[in-house]
């Protein structure tokens, strides 16, 4: 048994069972599996209206509605300040899986999962993952973050060594720190890349800017899987030029599940076993035949906290000639690089360090975005009930510190509503700046 198996064992998630109940619903004819599918989606609506007093108080009266499309829509607003325990009254805290999350969507909030769905998250990895040849063993390059608390890093360093991983810190990614990656890539058999698509794109115009191929210097190579941010066709093509394997995107959230992996043809794999997809528009009706909507999740195995026609901040595009769901494109946003007056870059997605020790202890905060206004300076945009205190603001400034240089200053701005990409997605970072790390005119 591998070391990641043996500690999610240890931990008390059923991986085993989870595989076994996979493997089941995979082998499923077609109609079958719509029946299940149909079924299983009003199973965990029922059970969660039983039984979760948040889930029961968003609907306006003590039945279920009789048609799926009645049935309330979640935002992340609504796990913020519910007044309610968002915990089934069927588990206990110390019982199940918790995480936070504030990602690239800057809506800061606990999740939590009963340990069989968050086996059967990894049972759906370990599927996916099979497709490119690679296993829970497989050693991975991580173009990830880190947090740099002595408790919190420490905690991460483990879970990098019982999952075989070499984390490649994203914040610092100057041409001498990208040497040092690099010179990682000779001396260690990596299977994949895997990590936040800016971060690896930049990796990648460096290799390409000294005439190396990942490959040629780490054989044993096999894919590249981009996570987090949307790997565009032309990071792909940087990609695979520097890399000399195949790039593929990974699409999930930390609260639900993996959502859909794309697969080597470039098709989208959707995540049916585990959770049940919709696409929507404007007034809420299904989106068909190349049309273009809002994207909703339920978790179909979730028992612990309701992700039931949870509206995820995404939008996407369905395939032309198609009924049924089946992704042609995810509209989602990109952290912009930071460029600091020290001429170090890192990604923006190293906010989310700097601010998630702060944030998330601050009940009154709803959203926020940073915008890099000089190579000196950001405005924090802030929607929240009342003012970031002086010891947060401190707080923010060790981080910054730590995390990026000394000699950065910051400001906070409250704010009643926070901008939108087209997309309807919100970056958590923005650069208004030019690639120089100058001032442009234009702001975000």
């Amino acid at each position: 048994m591998s070391f990641l198996k043996l500690s999610l064992r240890l931990k008390g998630f059923p991986l085993k069972e989870a595989e076994k109940e996979l493997i089941s619903i995979k082998a499923l004819p077609e109609s079958e599996f719509k029946t299940w599918h149909e079924n299983k989606k009003w199973e965990i609506v029922k059970y969660h209206f039983v039984n979760n007093e948040f889930y029961r108080s968003r609907f306006g009266s003590d039945k279920i509605p009789e048609r799926w499309e009645d049935i309330p829509l979640l935002v992340k607003t609504d796990y913020q300040k519910s007044g309610f325990n968002l915990i089934s009254k069927t588990f206990e805290k110390k019982d199940v899986y918790s995480g936070y999350t504030s990602g690239s969507s800057g809506h800061p909030f606990n999740y939590y999962k009963d340990k069989f769905a968050h086996a059967m998250t990894w049972a759906l990895i370990k599927d996916r993952y099979r497709n490119f040849g690679l296993t829970l063993d497989s050693k991975q390059a991580r173009f990830y973050g880190i947090p740099l608390e002595k408790k919190d890093y420490y905690i991460e360093k483990t879970k990098d060594f019982l999952s075989n991983r070499v984390r490649f810190p994203v914040f610092d990614l100057s041409d001498e720190m990208l040497a040092k990656f690099l010179n990682k890539f000779r001396t260690e058999k990596f299977d994949y890349v895997y990590g936040y698509t800016n971060s690896i794109v930049l990796f990648a115009r460096y290799l390409i800017k000294v005439n190396v191929i990942l490959k040629d210097v780490c054989p044993s190579l096999k894919i590249c899987i981009c996570t987090s941010e949307n790997c565009t066709e032309e990071d792909k093509a940087i990609i695979e030029k520097a890399f000399g394997v195949k790039a593929v995107n990974e699409y999930g959230t930390s609260e639900v599940d993996l959502i859909a992996f794309e697969t080597e043809a470039g098709h989208w794999l959707l995540s049916n076993e585990n959770i049940f997809i919709e696409v929507i528009d404007e007034e809420g009706k299904p989106v068909i035949n190349g049309g273009e909507g809002r994207i909703l999740l339920t978790a179909l195995h979730n028992k612990a906290m309701p992700f039931i026609r949870y509206e995820i901040g995404d939008k996407a595009i369905i395939a032309p000639g198609k009924s049924d769901i089946e992704l042609k494109r995810i509209l989602g946003g990109v952290n912009d690089i930071v460029i600091l007056p020290s001429g170090k870059k890192s990604s923006g997605v190293s906010f989310y360090f700097i601010t998630r020790s702060t944030m998330e202890k601050i009940d009154s905060l709803k959203e926020f975005i940073i915008r890099q206004v000089s190579p000196d300076k950001f405005i924090f945009d802030v929607v929240s009930d009342d003012d970031i205190s002086d010891k947060d603001k401190i707080m923010i400034q060790k981080n910054l510190d730590t995390y990026l240089e000394s000699g950065l200053s910051f400001e906070i701005n409250r704010v009643e509503k926070i901008k939108r990409t087209k997309a309807g997605k919100m970056k958590h970072f923005y650069s208004e700046l030019d690639s120089a790390g100058k001032e442009t005119t234009e702001k975000s």
